[in-house]
């Protein structure tokens, strides 16, 4: 990948990507070579996915419109920019359009933060599969129709899908589409374009999934080799065979030691090549430094707030990836174990440039990733031999390889102060309480720093449960490590007087966990918290994560051993409920007056 130019194209300095054929007409183009459909209203920001590659590609060189949202019941929206000359890229959006769209209990969701107005009315169930079918309806034998985005991601191959209860195929079969991008698609999105552009054969890409007649042959593209995974209608049939599936398909997930991958879907044969090669610190620092405007597109806001851009307006992205591993997330499938951080100073450019913002008012909402206080820790063997196949970086404690100092996220968060017209820069993400307590050096320090400067009122956590049991399905840390956060937390409260709250990240109904674990939970919380936490949600079995698996086959896949699993909707709402404030069900027997 090239390195991105800082300035972009001087013609699109500080102006959206065209979204209607006036603009396009303004900027001389007869007609888009790629047009991205996003299941999101267009936010033209580094946190959003169509924004990002988008950008990455205008910077290429490549002429790139956007359509948000399109209507599915008309040509209109679909239509508008034409047919674009090398391919549509289409996504779901910033999180898979079921999870979007059904709560845990699939219940509709009335709200959504990344639509104008807020109400959920413009997503459809399984957006990637109804847009592509869109796009078909109105162009008829179009150029290439490539997926991308979180949801195309994680239903790369067979999977289970909770909200059918069934394993469906590869998303690139259902949505009858002619490649599928996954991961962070900077690299690879700029490879197809120009191999696309040149009429050059893609197959060889990197992150690039693809449809063949036949298994792939020895055609030297990738040192590692070949597997094949058992077939769909064997996986779709067979929960040992599909927990042997996926423990294949995610242990293939680094780039240094991947195998292409093969799977018979139906006739033909799903060609899943090798992860992407993550990008350099010096290429992320030039995507996020791209000339994003950091505001909805006009075309857009005219429709209603978009809550979202609250949120992520003037926040910084510290880094990618997360080397956690919880299991109930699917981050490491997405984004890698491997972190990559941006240099202090990018993040600071990107700061001075928030300050020169017409809407900022001096407030950085968040300095975080994926895990808030993983920035600038690395593991050198990850970086040159890729993960570790027989261990987790954290779980079930922290490996003594990787590095764990948050000095560098202190010096950050003082930089940051030092800007003219930043008044403060608070972390909003959640953070990881066990990496504080194993950083024996600068752990409190940072605490301490954050409590001071950088947290608003509250500082967010994710503990998820107590129940040590239900923590290690979970890959989380046990109960002793949250105790040990929870001193640092009050020694430090005592010393300064800082009056700054906890705010707890909970989870009720994952695999594993019964009714009984969710009433010691309550009794921990009422006895060593002082509270009942708010943030309680109920597991949501997301395709292609660990707890998923353990979801579909009730079984853990580690030990082999049977766990129980709550797939009843009230089950599920009761182990919440338990968390309520107010008198709940507890599943015992309650005797009445009369019966003494």
């Amino acid at each position: 990948m090239r390195n991105l130019k800082k300035e972009g194209d001087p013609q699109n300095r500080f102006s959206f990507i065209p979204t209607t054929r006036q603009e396009m007409d303004r900027l001389g183009w007869d007609c888009p070579d790629i047009i991205l459909v996003t299941g999101d209203t267009y936010i033209d920001s580094p946190h959003i996915g169509a924004a990002v590659i988008g950008r990455v590609l205008l910077d290429g060189g490549f002429r790139v419109g956007i359509i948000a949202q399109p209507g599915m019941d008309q040509d209109h929206d679909i239509t508008r920019l034409g047919e674009p000359l090398l391919f549509w890229g289409v996504t779901g959006g910033s999180v898979d359009s079921m999870i979007a769209n059904k709560t845990a209990s699939n219940k509709p969701r009335r709200k959504d933060d990344l639509t104008p107005g807020g109400q959920n009315t413009r997503r459809p169930d399984r957006a990637a599969i109804a847009y592509s079918n869109l796009i078909r309806r109105y162009f008829k034998n179009t150029v290439p129709i490539v997926l991308g985005g979180i949801e195309a991601s994680l239903r790369r191959v067979s999977h289970y899908d909770a909200w059918s209860n069934n394993i469906r195929r590869s998303i690139l079969f259902d949505a009858k589409a002619d490649a599928l991008v996954y991961g962070m698609g900077e690299k690879t999105i700029l490879e197809l374009a120009e191999g696309l552009r040149d009429k050059m054969d893609y197959r060889h890409i990197r992150g690039l999934c693809y449809i063949a007649s036949q298994p792939p042959g020895d055609d030297g593209f990738f040192n590692q080799g070949d597997m094949e995974l058992p077939a769909h209608t064997v996986a779709a049939s067979d929960k040992e065979q599909f927990a042997r599936m996926f423990s294949a398909f995610y242990a293939n997930n680094d780039p240094r030691t991947a195998k292409r991958l093969y799977q018979q879907q139906d006739t033909r044969y799903l060609i899943h090549n090798p992860p992407q090669w993550p990008l350099t610190q010096e290429e992320l620092d030039g995507v996020f430094e791209l000339p994003y405007v950091h505001e909805v597109h006009p075309y857009y806001a005219a429709m209603g707030k978009v809550s979202a851009l609250d949120t992520i307006q003037f926040s910084l992205t510290t880094h990618r990836g997360c080397f956690g591993e919880c299991r109930f997330c699917a981050i490491a499938v997405h984004q890698g174990r491997q972190v990559i951080s941006r240099t202090k100073a990018s993040l600071v450019r990107e700061a001075v440039s928030y300050a020169s913002h017409q809407q900022f008012k001096g407030i950085i909402s968040n300095v975080g990733g994926p895990t808030a206080n993983m920035y600038a820790m690395t593991c050198n063997r990850i970086a040159t031999k890729g993960a570790c196949s027989n261990k987790s970086c954290l779980f079930p404690t922290p490996c003594r390889s990787l590095k764990k100092d948050h000095g560098p996220q202190i010096q950050l968060f003082r930089a940051l102060g030092r800007i003219p017209g930043v008044r403060k820069a608070f972390l909003g993400s959640g953070l990881r309480h066990d990496l504080v307590v194993a950083d024996e050096v600068n752990g409190q320090s940072y605490l301490e720093e954050v409590l001071r400067n950088h947290a608003s009122g509250q500082l967010k956590i994710a503990p998820e449960h107590v129940a040590d049991e239900v923590l290690e399905l979970m890959g989380k840390p046990g109960r002793n490590v949250l105790e040990q956060f929870l001193k640092m937390f009050e020694d430090i409260q005592k010393k300064s007087g800082e009056k700054i709250f906890l705010t707890y990240y909970l989870m009720a109904a994952h695999p594993g966990c019964t009714l009984s674990h969710m009433n010691d939970l309550r009794a921990y919380a009422l006895k060593r918290l002082k509270m009942l936490p708010e943030q309680v949600q109920i597991f949501t079995p997301s395709p292609s994560t660990y707890a998923t698996l353990m979801y579909h086959t009730e079984k853990d896949p580690f030990s082999g051993k049977s766990i129980p699993v709550e797939k009843n909707a009230g089950g599920k709402e009761k182990q919440k409920a338990v968390m309520n404030k107010q008198k709940h069900f507890t599943g015992e027997v309650r005797k009445n007056k009369s019966n003494h």
